[in-house]
């Protein structure tokens, strides 16, 4: 296998339903721009607090993809 170089971004994704919704959503709008997704690390679940009650779940992951140099 040849060497390899991977690219590390950090996204939020939102969810009025879950964490694990919040998660997906940001890994499914970072396929829509990047190539050879490899690995999503969540770094950090918190929610938005409203008037006391929680309005959204909010998760932050690091997305990993190939990092090709033309």
């Amino acid at each position: 296998m040849p060497d390899s170089v991977y690219k590390v971004i950090e996204l939020v994704g939102t969810s009025t339903e879950s964490w694990e919704k919040a998660a997906a959503s940001a890994v499914e709008a970072a396929t829509k721009s990047l190539r050879d997704l490899r690995i999503a690390e969540i770094a950090e679940l918190d929610m938005q607090i409203e008037d006391g009650k929680v309005r959204a779940y909010r998760a932050r992951v690091k997305v990993s993809f190939k990092y090709e140099n033309r």
